[in-house]
């Protein structure tokens, strides 16, 4: 039986998906245009993970002309949100915690990222303890009134 395909992005696939990303709409040849010169790839290669991509679903073609135009379906953010929720469930047993546990015990974050974290928790703690309100729209009594005569 063959491997499922994975829904996370390979590097190739991440690479194209930034140039998508900052450059909206465009074709194959506009992509091997854009990778640089250190990093460039065949054509074939790229078709070859555009497509790849299409099935994946972050990426949708329309056809203009002869050429086929590539663009994102899928944001940035949301990309990264999925990879997020992957690592967190393959690498963290589903857990917020474990996964930020992880990124804080590695020494490394910045006075400035605690801050920003801290208002992050502030407002996700706000968020939890006040949910919105979603009152339920009643005629005024004037307009309840106003059918029975």
């Amino acid at each position: 039986m063959p491997p499922r395909p994975s829904k996370t992005l390979t590097e190739a696939e991440l690479r194209l998906m930034r140039l998508l990303w900052s450059m909206g709409e465009c074709s194959v040849q506009d992509l091997v245009s854009a990778l640089p010169a250190d990093s460039k790839l065949a054509y074939t290669s790229i078709l070859t993970t555009i497509r790849i991509l299409e099935n994946k679903g972050y990426v949708v073609h329309r056809q203009a002309g002869r050429a086929f135009l590539y663009s994102s379906r899928i944001a940035e953010h949301q990309a990264q949100q999925t990879e997020v929720r992957h690592v967190m469930n393959r690498f963290f047993g589903d857990s917020r915690e474990r996964l930020m546990l992880a990124i804080l015990g590695d020494g490394e974050v910045k006075e400035e990222e605690l801050e920003r974290l801290k208002q992050l928790i502030a407002t996700a703690e706000n968020s939890a303890n006040n949910p919105p309100q979603n009152p339920v729209a009643r005629p005024a009594p004037a307009e309840q009134n106003e059918g029975r005569q």
